[in-house]
C-alpha cells in the first residue's frame, strides 16, 4: 500500500473517532482526555513526531508558529531554541496525547496538521505555548476553529513583554 494512503487510512481509523470531539478542554479547566497519540519527540517548537497505533507520525501544531530553528537555508530565528526547549518541557517522551483535527488533515509537506492535548490532564499544548510568549498566532483557513483564543493569548503576551514579545525586536 502507498506511503500516503497508509497514513490516511491510520489518520481516520485511528484519529477520526478521538479527534471528534464537540466539547474540547477549556485552559482554565483542564482534564483527562482520551490518548489517541504518544509523544515520540520534539522537532521543533510547533512539530512533533508522534506514535499513532505504532506508525510514526510528524504533527505541525495548528494555529501557532514559533522561531525556526531548523528549516533549511534560514538562520536560527531570535527565542527559536527557547521555544523548543520549553515544547520539550511540555511534552516529555511517552506522554500519552490527545490529538484533535481541524477541517484540512495535512499540509503541504505531509504532516499531520493537530491541536495537541496532554491526554492525562487536558492541557491545551498549542494555547500554552502561544500564553507563554512562545510563538505567534498563525491562522492558515480554513483551520481556524481557536484563532480567536490564540489572537488574544499573544495579544496578552505581547503587552506583557513575555517571551519572544520581550526578547525580540520586530
Amino acid at each position: 500500500m502507498h506511503w500516503t494512503r497508509l497514513c490516511s487510512l491510520i489518520c481516520v481509523t485511528v484519529l477520526t473517532p478521538a479527534c471528534g470531539s464537540d466539547t474540547p478542554p477549556t485552559p482554565d479547566a483542564p482534564f483527562a482526555l482520551s490518548r489517541n497519540a504518544t509523544m515520540i519527540d520534539v522537532v521543533d517548537g510547533d512539530t512533533i513526531d508522534v506514535s499513532i497505533a505504532g506508525h510514526r507520525e510528524r504533527v505541525r501544531l495548528i494555529g501557532i508558529d514559533t522561531p525556526e530553528t531548523k528549516k533549511p537555508d534560514v538562520p536560527i530565528q531570535c527565542f527559536g531554541p527557547e521555544a523548543s526547549t520549553f515544547t520539550k518541557s511540555l511534552l516529555p517522551h511517552d506522554m500519552p496525547l490527545h490529538l484533535e483535527r481541524d477541517v484540512v488533515a495535512r499540509d503541504d509537506y505531509g504532516r499531520l496538521l493537530a491541536y495537541v492535548y496532554r491526554a492525562d490532564d487536558g492541557e491545551f499544548v498549542n494555547l500554552v505555548i502561544i500564553r507563554n510568549g512562545y510563538a505567534r498566532p498563525l491562522t492558515i483557513a480554513p483551520n481556524s476553529t481557536h484563532a480567536d483564543e490564540f489572537g488574544e493569548a499573544a495579544r496578552v503576551a505581547e503587552a506583557g513583554n513575555v517571551g519572544l514579545w520581550g526578547e525580540c525586536s520586530g
